[in-house]
């Protein structure tokens, strides 16, 4: 039962998902790739991808690409046996004056021993780190939309367990 809990915080938190890299990179200026990277914590279990598109780059309004991030056109990966799924294309909005940004709604579907869960959360908020395009998650709760008996009606994840690196 623990493991399915753990998968469906990895889940939903991959995009909150989803998450940003080791490195925090300066993404100001005609150098910007319109690409994010991420990763997320979760248990004892890490979920990570890179380079996946997005529409513009921030401070502009800008939605993240589902295909660019899931296998077999992303590089979506996790420990711990769980495999993920990002089920919408996440619109993010930013307030460069508050050091803010906001993911409309984060989708996501975790499948660990054949079970499935599937996950919503709406409104994540995001805290800039410093003036680099490096955002870390406040504190938010996912829903459960569909899934297994076993999987878990809402999780909440703490602040700083997921993060974006724009770049």
């Amino acid at each position: 039962m623990r493991q399915i809990s753990t998968l469906s915080c990895v889940t939903a938190l991959i995009i909150a998902a989803t998450a940003g890299a080791a490195t925090a990179a300066n993404a100001f200026g005609p150098t910007a790739t319109q690409q994010v990277d991420g990763v997320i914590v979760i248990a004892g279990n890490t979920c990570t991808w890179t380079n996946a598109r997005t529409s513009a780059n921030p401070p502009t309004a800008l939605s993240i690409d589902r295909t660019s991030i899931n296998k077999p056109g992303g590089n979506l990966s996790c420990t711990g046996g769980i495999t993920a799924v990002l089920n919408n294309n996440p619109n993010v909005t930013f307030d460069d004056a508050a050091g803010l940004a906001r993911a409309d709604v984060i989708d996501i579907t975790g499948t660990q021993s054949g079970i499935s869960c599937r996950y919503k959360a709406t409104n994540v908020l995001w805290n800039r780190d410093g003036t680099t395009r490096k955002y870390v998650n406040q504190a938010f709760t996912a829903a459960k939309t569909s899934g297994s008996f076993f999987c878990p009606g809402s999780f909440t994840t703490a602040a700083g367990d997921a993060s974006l690196l724009f770049r």
